[in-house]
């Protein structure tokens, strides 16, 4: 072969790294792909679990709430989470998980009655979901503001989040998750939280119904009892009065 040709050849060294380059990109690749399918599956896997809950609670919302807020603390990599229902006027707490006990003790003793501009004041007012990349540096809230200090110093939070649980445009509460360490929210984990939201929404219409049901058919059984005395009564109205 000659000289001219022999320069024509590749570098072995060369071909080497670049082998090894595409042999690190599609492993980081794979590596991508592995933890969006795990993050994927885990995320189905707590959704079918609160709808498990759904399905064999009916009309009792306390281990709705509870299991959903444990599932989303957990599936969204969130430090703690809170629950609250929404009644028209104030917010009061339905469900807590991993709550620090210092901040627990705090908000036990200072009902959540938010100012416009914290995040359940913003829900309050209109918004669907409140992202609070960094606690420290929200300037929509005074730094002074006692519940924006008991929130950093007493719970330590850094990050979180807050979705509204709307029907029909009415607000009935919320749903939020906290991070200790600064790292804001994903697209991903926000949408999976409103997920959550609207299973709770489900979940509450759903007890609704079934209290409305059950009070209708125990009016149905005290008439029917009423007409019942009535008839084998027939002009003796003792029995009548003492039935109704």
């Amino acid at each position: 072969m000659s000289p001219a040709s022999d320069s024509t050849l590749a570098d072995p060294q060369q071909i080497i790294a670049d082998l090894r380059r595409e042999l690190a990109e599609a492993r980081r690749k794979l590596d991508e792909r592995t933890a969006e399918r795990d993050e994927a599956l885990a995320q189905q896997t707590a959704t079918a679990e609160v709808l498990g809950v759904i399905n064999a609670s009916p009309g009792d919302l306390a281990p709705v709430f509870e299991a959903m807020l444990e599932k989303a603390t957990r599936v969204c990599d969130a430090t703690f989470g809170m629950m609250s229902l929404y009644d028209g006027e104030s917010f009061q707490r339905v469900a807590e998980h991993n709550v620090p006990a210092a901040y627990a003790e705090f908000i036990k003793n200072d009902p959540p009655q938010p100012s416009p501009h914290s995040a359940l004041g913003r829900i309050r007012d209109g918004e669907r979901v409140v992202n609070i990349a960094d606690v420290a540096r929200d300037q929509a809230v005074d730094p002074s503001d006692p519940r924006r200090r008991a929130l950093m110093d007493l719970g330590g939070a850094r990050s979180y989040v807050a979705v509204g649980l709307f029907k029909d445009n009415k607000l009935l509460g919320t749903l939020a998750a906290y991070r200790q360490e600064l790292q804001p929210f994903s697209e991903q984990q926000i949408a999976l939280l409103e997920n959550f939201a609207a299973q709770a929404v489900i979940a509450m219409e759903n007890a609704r119904l079934i209290t409305e049901t059950r009070e209708a058919l125990e009016q149905q059984t005290a008439t029917a009892e009423v007409l019942g005395v009535i008839n084998s009564s027939p002009g003796d109205l003792a029995p009548v009065f003492d039935a109704i």
